[in-house]
């Protein structure tokens, strides 16, 4: 477990959990934990030997209640890395996959976490809002612009422009939750989601998440597919010896040994 301020850091052989340790403000975030976690993410990215991460909050009240509005009305200096809230919500180079594991509240900038994770497995319990306008702000961290993409926008902005709580099997109807489970079984199900990736080639996995996330810029599906050649995470994976070892294993019938290279 590395040592870290406001977070804790567990490494799994390539999965890495990532909690927000701040239980006693619900896992509130103010900048120093802003650019704590901008460096936790890019030690995760430039990690090769690190594949997938799952991103929690302590406790059993909280996954994050976002921005800490006490922080910032006593006067706290207010500033953030390139890579936005949390470090992760304007990273938008980060190809290994994140699963987010709500466990609580999941509010205004806790909501925009899960938001640019991948998956999001939630506990019954877990709740989501963006209710910043109760409070004069916005959900400018990517909010706005990621909710309506997931779920559309009217389903969005029936959310955003009443800043109403939407409870997990809500989210789930909805489209911004994969999985609901008990609170007990939240982390045994994320790490299950977690397994199933690891089972494929952390390349292909990548180049994926990339085609993805890059195509849906492209103004058609032509474009994307004409488009996805060049991405470097699909050409990293034509150029990797995972690309060789899988139709390899597959004619040999055994597991394929993926190398993430």
């Amino acid at each position: 477990m590395a040592d870290y301020e406001f977070c804790t850091v567990e490494r799994d052989g390539p999965l890495t959990v990532i909690t927000l340790n701040r239980p006693e403000v619900m896992n509130a975030l103010h900048p120093p934990q802003h650019f704590e976690m901008d460096a936790i993410f890019n030690d995760f990215a430039n990690d090769p030997a690190q594949w997938v991460a799952i991103v929690t909050g302590a406790g059993e009240k909280a996954f994050s209640a976002g921005n800490d509005l006490k922080y910032q009305a006593g006067g706290g200096k207010m500033s953030m890395p390139a890579s936005g809230f949390a470090g992760l919500c304007s990273r938008f180079d980060l190809d290994k996959p994140l699963i987010a594991a709500v466990n609580g509240l999941a509010m205004g900038g806790g909501f925009e976490i899960a938001l640019a994770c991948d998956i999001v497995v939630a506990a019954e319990t877990a709740t989501f809002a963006l209710p910043e306008p109760r409070v004069g702000l916005a959900a400018l961290a990517g909010g706005l612009h990621r909710l309506p993409r997931t779920i559309g926008d009217k389903r969005a902005l029936g959310m955003i422009l009443t800043g109403r709580r939407v409870s997990a099997k809500e989210g789930q109807a909805l489209g911004f939750v994969n999985d609901v489970v008990a609170p007990a079984d939240l982390m045994a199900s994320a790490k299950k989601w977690a397994a199933q990736i690891l089972e494929l080639s952390p390349m292909s996995v990548r180049a994926s998440k990339q085609a993805v996330t890059r195509g849906l810029t492209e103004a058609s599906v032509e474009a994307a597919l004409k488009a996805q050649a060049k991405y470097p995470a699909v050409a990293a994976m034509f150029r990797s010896e995972d690309f060789v070892e899988g139709p390899m294993a597959f004619a040999q019938k055994r597991p394929p040994q993926w190398k993430g290279k």
